[in-house]
């Protein structure tokens, strides 16, 4: 069984390697997420959205874990952020794929309408 000392202890040891795996492979499931809900591919929206939540669950309770021992700086601050946005955007991709593929959509062509 797992002992919440050990696993604060190895969170707190491998901090750069944890964050430097799951930085990038949050950002880059979240956008695949998203394009795929603009395309329309709800049965690979659930997994990658289920993948993206999964790896932005760990950043956010690998953050948490900073905070119990009173670690507060900015980049706890910006980590716990990024996988709580992550987090918002999966379950909206989930939810409520309409209003999300609207927005998207909606936003694409505020910035390449021609001046």
């Amino acid at each position: 069984m797992i002992e919440f000392p050990g696993l604060l202890e190895f969170s707190h040891t491998h901090c750069v390697a944890i964050c430097a795996v799951l930085l990038p492979v949050n950002l880059l499931a979240t956008l695949q997420t998203i394009i795929l809900t603009v395309l329309e591919r709800s049965s690979w929206v659930w997994k990658t959205a289920g993948l993206a939540s999964l790896c932005a669950g760990i950043m956010v309770l690998h953050v948490l874990t900073w905070f119990v021992i009173g670690v507060v700086a900015i980049q706890t601050f910006v980590l716990l952020t990024l996988g709580s946005v992550c987090l918002g955007i999966n379950l909206w991709a989930v939810l409520h794929p309409q209003s999300l593929r609207w927005v998207v959509v909606g936003l694409r062509q505020a910035v390449l309408r021609p001046v």
